[in-house]
């Protein structure tokens, strides 16, 4: 056989098997992962556009690039799909907005910049800043021109001494009365941005927070729109020192940089002065609330928890294709060597992973409910609902990286030695979702916030006062102290949750209210108390996957699809909660009263479930509906020839294209002919 014809134009058996046997319709299951029959189909429609004539060996292969190189593949991939995006809205809808650039951060886009999109935090974060900062004529002047990508820019918050606390960030800004323009520093060499990515080498403009300053008294974080490059040569303007961090575990073709500022000016007008304002003779305007300096990043976890539930899906589909066409270790001597699926123990590494995938899509579709709500209540002056979706973005956040990170490697585990190879993408999906364990704010401070909020939550409660929908169940648990009879149906399973996350939350209020009546200042007990903060911000994330997941599959939604798929779903939800009920049960039996029999039962209906699912496990990760481009996996085609898809990724790689490498004749040969 030769390289061009080692893989087979057929599906592998084994896989086509699992897919004639599955129990429901893998396109209904897909038109509800996209929502709605009409979502799928255009996103189908307009991913087969973007993917066409895109070389996918030269993806397999981007690992074997060097850094240089593989920063320019990426702005090659990243410009493409922007001039595909451009060409296609010309032809459908000239003059809109509806596919250029709205379309650039979308799904759609996956795979086609397999190192990560230089110039994605310019329209996921950059844009959205922009248009929720700028006053109409800043937007008119400047938004707009980043938006058409007439520019491109980064969002440069984080520094080398400063990451998640804001307050810290060392960048200043000083206003200059006599020329109406704010001078702006990088005083040592920890106020350096970092991180920030596509500002190394993809940037011309940044949207920089820095502290404000005006006759030197402390304004607190302020966003400036700044120029870091000429637009024509894009040699760095003067002050400016600005270049790659260098090679990192992920994102590699991110191109993140550093920054630093030296008595770089630019016009007041360039401070986003939607909220707070600085007038020409230096008198400041506040913000009606601090929290909307930071809206960007409330965003951004938002998109963090959708597409992390994405990347814990896509492994999914990789790992749970590979258990079906690996056949190993014969359950009974006498027999065939079975596929890896029907083992247990291999379910056990899929099958939760597919349910918890499932789980964060389903809260994430909450969290963006609510975020449009409070939009449009910004919008009208109210900021009442900031707090709880701060609090819901960061729980979700949390609960979405570290699951989706410590599900993805245990799904690489599932895939053997061969889930260690490059080619099989579970490194670089790794590497995409334990990335947002830390971005975005780092995982421990996002839950030491939400136990403040708990706290306050928690006080209020006991004052009577009324508490927003998702820490409802405080009150309720204050006025019923009780849990009553575990019965384990998904009902009381969610109740146990909730009841399990209020009383961790009762015990760190009440250790905080200890520590405060010793004297200890709020500030030092709030940190002495972080352990129980944190124990009771999780619980208080996941009660409410528990309770979003259970909502979709029970709820009224339930009567619009087939009864195959709803038993599918069932049995989705039923491993969900049962799994994470397992996991939390040292947690749950503090507060509530489980016997040997119910725990028992718990682990009876844990195998009975894997069995359930067992049959239709390829048709499920069928319908996440990825493309073999978006997977970027030799082991988790949709033809199953995993065998000689490796083999052919092998035999392309450069090392292997000269026979005999260079070191031969040049260190090897000469060494073993010397008489040292």
């Amino acid at each position: 056989m030769t390289s061009a014809s080692i893989i087979p134009a057929s599906v592998n058996p084994d896989l086509q098997k699992e897919r004639d046997g599955a129990s429901f319709s893998t396109e209904e299951f897909a038109a509800w992962w996209a929502k709605g029959e009409e979502v799928l189909k255009f996103n189908r429609e307009i991913r087969a556009y973007m993917q066409k004539d895109v070389d996918h060996g030269e993806m397999l292969q981007l690992q074997a690039k060097s850094h240089v190189e593989i920063n320019e593949f990426s702005q090659r991939c990243a410009i493409e799909a922007a001039q595909k995006l451009r060409r296609l809205q010309q032809e459908r809808n000239p003059g809109g907005d509806d596919y250029w650039p709205k379309l650039y951060d979308h799904p759609v886009m996956w795979g086609l910049v397999p190192g990560g999109n230089p110039f994605g935090v310019m329209y996921v974060m950059l844009v959205k800043a922009l248009q929720a900062q700028c006053t109409p004529e800043q937007y008119e002047e400047f938004g707009k021109r980043v938006e058409r990508f007439e520019i491109c820019g980064t969002y440069a918050q984080t520094e080398l001494g400063h990451g998640t606390f804001l307050r810290g960030l060392e960048t200043r800004a000083d206003f200059d009365p006599k020329t109406d323009e704010f001078v702006l520093n990088t005083p040592k060499i920890s106020s350096y941005k970092w991180w920030p990515g596509g500002l190394g080498h993809s940037s011309n403009h940044c949207l920089v927070m820095a502290q404000l300053y005006i006759n030197n008294q402390f304004k607190g974080p302020h966003m400036f729109f700044v120029q870091v490059r000429d637009e024509e040569t894009f040699e760095p303007l003067p002050g400016v020192h600005i270049g790659d961090i260098g090679k990192k575990m992920g994102f590699i073709g991110v191109n993140n940089g550093f920054l630093g500022l030296k008595n770089v000016r630019i016009p007041r007008t360039r401070m986003l002065m939607r909220h707070a304002k600085v007038n020409a003779d230096g008198t400041y305007i506040s913000s009606p609330t601090n929290v909307l300096t930071y809206f960007a990043m409330v965003r951004t976890r938002c998109v963090i928890a959708k597409n992390n539930a994405f990347v814990l899906a896509a492994a999914a589909t990789i790992a749970t294709r590979y258990s079906a066409v690996r056949r190993q270790s014969p359950i009974n001597p006498n027999e065939r060597e079975p596929q890896i699926m029907d083992h247990v123990t291999q379910q056990m590494k899929l099958f939760p992973e597919i349910a918890t995938s499932l789980a964060y899509n389903l809260a994430s579709d909450y969290l963006w409910n609510l975020y449009d709500v409070t939009l449009k209540d910004i919008e009208n002056g109210k900021y009442e609902r900031l707090p709880e979706l701060h609090s819901l973005s960061c729980a979700l956040k949390v609960t979405c990286s570290s699951d989706s990170a410590a599900g993805v490697e245990r799904l690489r585990l599932g895939c053997g030695g061969h889930g260690y190879l490059s080619s099989s993408n579970m490194s670089n999906l790794y590497v995409l979702a334990t990335a947002a364990c830390t971005y975005e704010g780092e995982n421990t401070v996002l839950l030491l916030q939400i136990g403040r909020f708990l706290m306050k939550s928690w006080r209020s409660a006991l004052s009577g006062a009324p508490l927003v929908p998702t820490v409802q169940y405080l009150a309720e648990v204050q006025k019923n102290p009780e849990f009553g009879a575990w019965t384990g149906s998904w009902e009381n399973m969610v109740k146990a949750m909730k009841y399990t996350a209020a009383n961790k939350t009762r015990l760190a209020f009440k250790s905080l209210s200890a520590r405060l009546s010793r004297g200890e200042t709020e500030e030092n007990a709030a940190n002495h108390t972080g352990i129980e903060f944190t124990q009771a911000a999780e619980l208080h994330g996941r009660a409410f996957v528990f309770s979003s997941f259970t909502d979709e599959v029970t709820g009224p939604k339930s009567k619009t699809r087939s009864a195959s798929l709803n038993r599918v779903l069932e049995n989705l939800l039923e491993l969900y909660l049962v799994k994470e009920t397992l996991n939390q049960m040292s947690n749950l039996l503090r507060f509530i009263q489980l016997t040997d029999t119910d725990l028992r039962g718990l682990q009876d209906r844990l195998e009975t479930v894997l069995t359930k699912l067992r049959p239709d496990a390829v048709a499920i990760v069928d319908g996440f509906d990825f493309s073999d481009l978006q997977l970027n996996s030799t082991l988790g085609s949709f033809d199953g020839n995993a065998y000689e898809r490796m083999f052919d990724a092998a035999l392309k790689t450069p090392m292997n294209l000269k026979s005999v490498p260079a070191s031969f004749n040049e260190l090897l040969k000469p060494f073993m002919k010397s008489n040292i």
